[in-house]
């Protein structure tokens, strides 16, 4: 078990690229157990995720190799339905395997993810439309067992925008026959890029990005070579972390347009940006100024992954801003520890009253999920003093050598080991 140690207090300079988006390329490795020919996807990751993500697919049969940053998957000696317990256990995003493995053998078995503990995240949106193409489905001592004789496209209404109802359905209708319509279909930047990736299989997927897809089944798919989107979120906590503690960086190999809502925000704060290309400057020299309202809502909206990190740059900014969380219930758990380090703020059921203080003070504080535990990192970059950062297992599930991105930027921030 490992531990961030900072000494806070300090600006960041300097420039940063970001990492190919995790939200991309979990949905993108389950996607290449569609076809038995070689998929590769470059500049994967290095992240815990993408780790256990492998895992599952050396146990679904798949033979997976790196060659540096870019990683290899040859599906065609898959030969396995049934995906383990404790891997799914680690990983929420195991459930996108249920529509990639069901389209490719008609049938398979997964014991209910998990993931952070950020609220209930019921897979029954995923579980009905997966009905609506056929699939008959039981679900018995904590396992979902599905199988079906043949996927027949359909017309399907989801009750919200989800997301990873949305990528599971898009997945399973690609072989089916026929034509498959989602309607309500949610619009994050990561299922277009699904969507691009399919198509570069041989698939004929339309209208990601927008609230209609439209799934065209095809009878088989080939190998591709690609390249993910980069990732939304490290950028957004990248631009919050300089705004909180000042200073001028900038972004690299960045699209601005899906950070449009936080950008918004940024500017509120009095932050300087500048756009060119696929990079993003930001300079901030004094203390922020508040936002008065943000709410977390599908895309395009406030993104509820950069929720924690807002909140944490709300603390020491003039004024008071309330924060709403929309989507899941229990991802205030970062508050106590924004506490710890002198934040004044009031949870009332699903949202945060914060008044701005002059500065934060380093403590010792404990990452329960993984975007409050990045929350707690740029507060800690941001107090006076020195701060623990403990459990941190959860930040390496999405960001790949957090602490040496923040170094390079000037952060004084180092891992040890407990």
């Amino acid at each position: 078990m490992d531990k961030y140690i900072i000494n806070g207090g300090g600006r960041l300079e300097g420039s940063v690229r970001v990492q190919t988006a995790k939200n991309s390329v979990l949905p993108i490795l389950a996607a290449a157990v569609l076809t038995d020919e070689p998929v590769t996807v470059l500049n994967v990751p290095d992240i815990t995720d993408v780790r256990n993500m492998v895992k599952i697919l050396a146990c679904l049969g798949c033979k997976t190799t790196y060659s540096g940053n870019d990683l290899v998957i040859d599906s065609s000696s898959a030969n396995n339905c049934e995906i383990p317990r404790a891997l799914a256990h680690e990983l929420r995003s195991s459930v996108f395997l249920l529509g990639s493995v069901i389209s490719r053998f008609r049938r398979a078995k997964i014991a209910y993810p998990g993931g952070c503990d950020i609220g209930i995240r019921p897979v029954d949106l995923h579980l009905t439309g997966l009905k609506r193409l056929g699939v008959n489905i039981s679900e018995k001592n904590g396992y979902i067992e599905c199988q079906c004789d043949k996927l027949t496209g359909n017309e399907i209404m989801l009750d919200c925008p989800s997301v990873g109802a949305t990528e599971n359905i898009m997945l399973a209708a690609v072989t089916a026959k026929g034509t498959t319509i989602i309607k309500n279909a949610a619009r994050e930047p990561e299922i277009e890029d699904l969507q691009n990736f399919l198509n570069s299989l041989g698939a004929k997927v339309v209208g990601a990005g927008t609230g209609s897809v439209v799934v065209e089944g095809v009878e088989k798919l080939g190998g591709s070579v690609y390249q993910p989107i980069s990732d939304r979120i490290e950028a957004g906590t990248f631009l919050i972390a300089a705004a909180m503690c000042g200073g001028e960086v900038e972004l690299l190999g960045v699209n601005a347009e899906n950070l449009s809502s936080l950008l918004h925000k940024l500017r509120e704060n009095g932050c300087k940006l500048r756009i060119k290309n696929d990079k993003i400057y930001i300079r901030s020299d004094r203390r922020p100024v508040s936002v008065k309202s943000v709410e977390t809502q599908p895309y395009p909206g406030f993104p509820t992954d950069l929720q924690a990190q807002m909140t944490a740059l709300c603390t020491v900014c003039c004024g008071n801003s309330i924060i709403t969380e929309n989507l899941f219930e229990t991802r205030f758990k970062y508050v106590p520890e924004l506490r710890r380090m002198g934040a004044d703020i009031t949870v009332v059921d699903r949202s945060a009253f914060v008044r701005g203080v002059e500065k934060l003070r380093g403590a010792t504080v404990v990452a329960h999920d993984l975007r409050g535990g990045a929350a707690l990192v740029i507060a800690a970059l941001a107090a006076e003093g020195n701060s623990e950062v403990l459990d941190i297992s959860h930040i390496d599930r999405g960001y790949a050598g957090f602490e040496y991105k923040l170094s390079s930027l000037g952060a004084k921030i180092k891992r040890v080991g407990i």
